[in-house]
């Protein structure tokens, strides 16, 4: 069960408002560049709650929300990401389906004439170079016979170049995708944009799952419900034959048409070239381009009263953090039915092309038979992670949430002969990538994958006593019988965090 019932965004202010861990702002702030900024310099800190936004009164704004990966543990009240991991895959297995209900805190204001997005929400400018005022923090709510009778959420760019309509970006190899141009090409979908969701819908929006996982058809609502301990509430729409999120700040209502498409930003509709202008900071660290993209319609504006409008950063902790534990938890489910119990733990490293680029297998070899499962588990992460970059496998030796401690089992314990597993190239990979558009900016039509690393850092189980790491004895002594408390937190802070590591470890 959730801590304290979390099941929206208000519940999850109220609760890092009670664990100290939301810096409010009271000082106006403006949604061109200093919301971003502000955002960027606390990073890995606090969420941030913004009062006064420049030229909206009737709005707050919240981010940084999922920033450290332990908080997401917090909120439903787990002790570790290891135990959110699991809740995950308990979610996967039983899912609790979302129910409907007839009034909703998301419907309290309805605006259905002179639509104007732009006038309403406090959207954010992320950097200079930006394609416009992105949204990025949407939840893209698709239900019914337009996700096989399941229920789909994505966080889905948009640019709203004009008053009541945008540009809506779609990944590749995504159910969205499936959706708009294989399923339901030529048709309109009705869709919501729900921002401001309650934190489990905002996991699932952010997972990237794994589709052998979770195919078009699967209740992913259902998962949030099972994290969250209760069903997520959905509402009938007031103008499309649709469901919003009950408990969103903000949800826009629409189609996306399928019929036609816009260019992202006014510099891509200049020069008349895809995968060229900026658009705005993407999660691989780079800036992401402009490309000619389907319409979204809104037909209607709905919010709470007095509604805060979530401003996610793409390229940040909270971008890679948001899903990780789903996405986590597909990967270790995978790996369970390859060879049960052979891993026991898996990491996606934040900051380093962390939502679609790695993931970090931990695995424990009971008996020589559980030799060369691992090879198959970090072939399979490639096979079914769409745009894999990298995937490792180490010994239960190894602190795989310390990048540093990977990076030595690899320096030790890899053979570039036999152990660096080169995933096929060929393959649909993440236009995201820049090393993915090369060929697409020399003018050709297709990007292709270039192919992922996976690297084989475990110990052969017949020579693990000729790999026994050093211990001192740390777990032995009592530092405060010969340094004082005061000495002790002054060294503590001036240590790196992997001495604080190695530390802990001996």
């Amino acid at each position: 069960m959730a801590k304290k019932g979390i099941t929206s965004l208000r519940d999850t202010v109220d609760f890092l408002r009670e664990k100290g861990q939301l810096l409010e702002i009271d000082n106006e702030v403006d949604p061109i560049y200093e919301i971003s900024g502000i955002q960027k310099a606390l990073e890995n800190g606090p969420a941030i709650l913004f009062h006064k936004i420049k030229g909206y009164p009737h709005a707050r704004a919240i981010g940084n929300i999922f920033s450290r990966k332990e908080r997401p543990a917090q909120i439903f009240g787990l002790d570790t990401v290891k135990d959110l991991r699991v809740k995950c895959m308990e979610a996967l297995a039983h899912p609790l389906a979302p129910k409907i209900v007839k009034d909703a805190p998301s419907q309290e204001v309805v605006i259905t004439e002179n639509i104007h997005v732009m006038e309403y929400l406090p959207i954010t400018k992320y950097t200079e170079r930006d394609g416009g005022r992105i949204i990025g923090g949407n939840n893209t709510l698709l239900t019914g016979k337009w996700h096989g009778g399941g229920t789909h959420l994505s966080f889905n760019r948009l640019n709203f170049r004009w008053p009541a309509s945008c540009s809506l970006a779609i990944g590749a190899g995504s159910h969205l995708e499936s959706a708009a141009h294989l399923l339901h090409r030529g048709e309109k979908i009705p869709v919501t944009l729900n921002i401001g969701a309650s934190p489990a819908c905002m996991m699932i929006a952010g997972a990237g799952f794994l589709h052998p996982l979770v195919p078009v058809g699967a209740d992913e609502l259902g998962f949030a419900g099972r994290l969250q301990g209760k069903p997520v509430e959905m509402v009938k729409c007031v103008t499309q034959d649709a469901y919003a999120l009950a408990s969103s700040e903000w949800v826009l209502e629409g189609y996306i048409d399928t019929k036609q498409k816009a260019w992202e930003s006014e510099e891509a509709e200049k020069l008349g070239k895809e995968g060229v202008a900026p658009v705005f900071p993407e999660w691989t660290g780079y800036l992401g381009k402009a490309y000619r993209l389907l319409l979204f319609i809104c037909t209607a504006i709905t919010h709470r009263k007095d509604p805060i409008f979530f401003t996610p950063q793409a390229n940040s902790f909270e971008g890679d953090m948001v899903g990780a534990a789903f996405r986590e938890a597909c990967f270790w489910e995978i790996a369970n039915r390859i060879r049960p119990g052979l891993v026991t733990d898996v990491n996606i490293i934040e900051g380093v092309a962390g939502w679609g680029g790695n993931v970090i297998y931990q695995v424990h070899k009971r008996r020589k038979a559980d030799e060369g499962y691992q090879r198959q588990i970090l072939s399979a992460a490639q096979a079914n992670a769409i745009g894999l970059r990298f995937a490792v496998a180490v010994d239960e030796d190894v602190n795989i949430y310390s990048t540093e401690d990977i990076l030595w089992a690899i320096a030790t314990r890899v053979n570039p002969k036999q152990d660096l597993i080169i995933g096929a190239g060929g393959g649909m990979g993440q236009v995201l990538m820049p090393m993915e558009r090369i060929e697409m900016a020399s003018g050709k039509p297709q990007f292709r994958f270039e192919g992922g690393m996976a690297f084989d850092a475990t110990v052969p189980f017949d020579y693990k006593w000729n790999f026994e790491r050093s211990h001192h004895p740390v777990d032995k002594i009592d530092l405060k019988k010969w340094v004082s408390e005061k000495d002790l937190r002054r060294i503590w802070a001036g240590q790196s965090d992997y001495a604080k590591v190695m530390a802990k470890m001996g």
